[in-house]
């Protein structure tokens, strides 16, 4: 068994971050800039499909196509453990697919065009004073996902080394943003992102959780 000592393994390489925040709104460019009049735009097509009040927008890479996209967030509502928000994918001309353009029943401003936005559920996950945001939790109680997210992120675990399993895909696994927990009797499902961000692909694993010891069983990469 390997074991893996905090803070870590070796990074991989990462997208450059160029998250800036003003007038209310998180803005993370990392696929491409907009302007001060595109985001004029983005903001009123937003509110039109439903984000009444716009706190993020980011610029995404539809790997493996060289096609780009703009993702918009509305503000966070929480009920308890729950978070929800609006979010909405828009099309910029420029970047989109060659030949393509909005649908019959897309709104559109310009050359951005974009559907109806839709709604997004989360659950908080709480490590010390620190929150995190889950996208799915099944069949396992939510201390559960936290004492395991805890070990992950404090790179308390070990693992067989194999093709699968080894320093350099873990090293590419952000542990801080987990997508899905889910149980089946005794079979844990963990999923992460890639770091590399929205369209960079996930990975899921297949855990055991015996006595506070985390170990993991299978590791399996979405490549887009």
């Amino acid at each position: 068994m390997h074991a893996i000592p905090p803070p870590g393994v070796s990074p991989a390489k990462e997208a450059p971050s160029r998250i800036t925040k003003s007038g209310g709104i998180e803005r993370d460019y990392r696929a491409g800039k907009l302007t001060e009049a595109q985001e004029k735009i983005v903001i009123a097509l937003a509110k039109k499909q439903g984000v009444a009040k716009v706190v993020r927008i980011s610029t995404i890479h539809f790997h493996p196509s060289a096609a780009r996209g703009i993702r918009v967030e509305g503000a966070q509502e929480t009920n308890g453990r729950e978070v929800s928000y609006k979010t909405l994918s828009v099309n910029f001309k420029p970047w989109f697919h060659r030949g393509g353009g909005p649908r019959k029943e897309d709104a559109q401003m310009g050359d951005f065009w974009a559907g109806k936005a839709y709604e997004r559920k989360k659950t908080i996950l709480r490590i010390g004073e620190t929150e995190y945001l889950c996208g799915s939790i099944r069949g396992i109680e939510i201390e559960e996902c936290e004492a395991i997210l805890s070990l992950f992120l404090a790179g308390k675990f070990t693992y067989s080394p194999n093709p699968r399993i080894n320093d350099r895909l873990l090293g590419q696994v952000d542990w801080s943003k987990p997508n899905r927990f889910s149980k089946r009797g005794n079979d844990i499902s963990v999923g992460f992102p890639h770091k590399g961000g929205h369209g960079s692909g996930f990975f899921d694993l297949q855990v055991d959780f015996v006595d506070g010891k985390l170990n993991i069983k299978q590791m399996f990469q979405a490549i887009p």
